[in-house]
């Protein structure tokens, strides 16, 4: 375990206004600075995992009446003597505790500081640390169920069980470089290019896994396109269900981009109602049509509406093959199918990209959502597989991948055993920088800064 000689506090909830607001300490001298300050009972003499009633006082003043939780090292989350306080949720009161803790010889922990201490006391791995970061901030049930996995530690036992794989290897590697004289080969080459492979094979997956991974993270930026008055923004609305979006019969109401977001089936997904794309009459429009140009470059889907009361079919089978040419996902929506005419949405019904749904009643939306569904592709996600989602192991797994593609190439190609053994120890050294059985002090700045101050 490591020792940390200081005892760090910090708000652990929300700040602000609340019913309660919880203060933790963590440190040797957790237990010993909060009994200097609190009325009730001793504290150096009660069981770890007890809760006690009593006051925080200054200077015999009372500052409030809390509940305070205690966990004695190491069965706590730092591992170390911990301290929550559980006081009224006034910003002043919560002020006045931590003063006096400090003058009782606590100081201010960092950003991600407990989690910090978690790790280095081997409370849990990197990729473990970080998932607690993800889980605070799931805004979905999918966010959740994969911060939740992350933490429970699936990936990183993948990651281990890969690790060690190859370590028996480099270690049969590096016995030989000792023996080199003697031209001795304990490591069997065949052996080692099928573990190599097998080794790929398992990191493609992962690495393929990241764009899931991304997508049950952030959510999916998705673009609603087409000619103006199409209904755009009566699909946005309907799929809100609520008037965010200003509809018109006039043709360019909407003049810049409008976001907002809607979760589907545990997916976040924002959707960007965009100006029509036609030849713009004026300077404004123009800047609108260019702002939609680009949101749909950067967007992961698009969905293209069509009118199909005004648009012609030939009209929109050319819009639908320049899509096509585009190579990025997306779903053509036919609206106003009320309005339209029957030969069009015979032929338009059976065309694998078409949703048909009349937006201003409302229509067939469900049909869209579940076609949205579809394209995002979550059967990797249900079926419990690993799946990525931090950009740090995604990089380290593209390097780790190029490492183990050298030692494969140095097989192939009958290198000796010294370079062998440089590649392998590559692809191990980034294997062990996503759980942090290797790691710098840059590196962990890095990662815990980004943590909330009270976690």
């Amino acid at each position: 375990m490591t020792a940390f000689a200081d005892t760090i506090v910090a708000l652990s909830t929300a700040p602000g206004v609340g019913a309660i607001a919880v203060i933790r300490l963590s440190g040797e001298d957790a237990i010993l600075i909060t009994n200097k300050v609190f009325s009730g009972k001793n504290l150096e003499k009660q069981a770890s995992h007890t809760v006690h009633f009593g006051t925080i006082r200054y200077n015999e003043r009372v500052v409030d009446e809390v509940l305070v939780t205690l966990f004695k090292a190491p069965t706590s989350f730092t591992k170390e003597n911990v301290i929550e306080i559980s006081c009224h949720g006034s910003p002043y009161i919560v002020k006045e505790i931590i003063k006096v803790l400090l003058a009782n010889g606590a100081r201010l922990a960092k950003a991600g500081e407990f989690t910090q201490r978690a790790f280095l006391n081997g409370q849990f791995d990197l990729a473990q640390a970080e998932a607690v970061a993800d889980l605070i901030n799931s805004d979905s049930a999918a966010s959740h169920e994969a911060a939740i996995n992350q933490m429970r530690g699936g990936f990183s036992e993948q990651i281990k069980t890969l690790r060690e794989e190859l370590i028996h290897f480099a270690s049969m590697i590096e016995l030989e470089l000792d023996f080199g004289e003697e031209d001795v080969e304990f490591a069997d080459r065949d052996d080692l290019k099928s573990l190599i492979n097998n080794l790929l094979t398992a990191i493609n997956a992962l690495i393929k896994s990241f764009d899931l991974g991304n997508v049950i993270k952030n959510g999916v930026p998705t673009v609603i396109a087409g000619k103006p008055n199409a209904g755009k923004s009566t699909l946005l609305n309907a799929l809100l269900n609520e008037e965010r979006a200003i509809v018109s019969d006039i043709a360019g109401t909407t003049r810049d981009v409008i976001e907002d977001e809607i979760n589907i089936e545990g997916i976040n997904f924002r959707f960007i109602d965009t100006a029509g794309l036609r030849e713009a009459t004026d300077t404004i429009e123009a800047i609108g049509v260019k702002r939609t140009q680009e949101k749909m470059r950067a967007a992961a889907l698009i969905i293209y509406m069509f009118d199909l009361s005004q648009e012609p079919l030939t009209d929109i089978l050319r819009e639908v093959n320049r899509l096509e040419n585009n190579s990025k996902p997306f779903i053509c929506v036919g609206n106003k199918i009320d309005k339209a005419d029957q030969e069009i949405v015979d032929k338009l019904s059976s065309n694998e990209h078409f949703v048909l749904i009349s937006a201003s009643q409302k229509s067939k939306i469900e049909n869209l959502k579940s076609k949205i569904l579809e394209i995002v592709n979550l059967d990797d996600f249900k079926s419990g597989d690993t799946i990525v989602t931090n950009i740090r192991h995604y990089d380290n797994l593209l390097k780790t991948r190029n490492a183990l593609q050298d030692v494969l190439n140095g097989l192939n190609t009958n290198v000796t055993g010294d370079f062998l053994a440089m590649d392998i120890r590559q692809s191990l050294h980034y294997l062990g920088e996503i759980t942090g059985e290797i790691t710098t002090d840059d590196l962990l700045a890095n990662i815990f800064s980004k943590f909330c101050i009270g976690k």
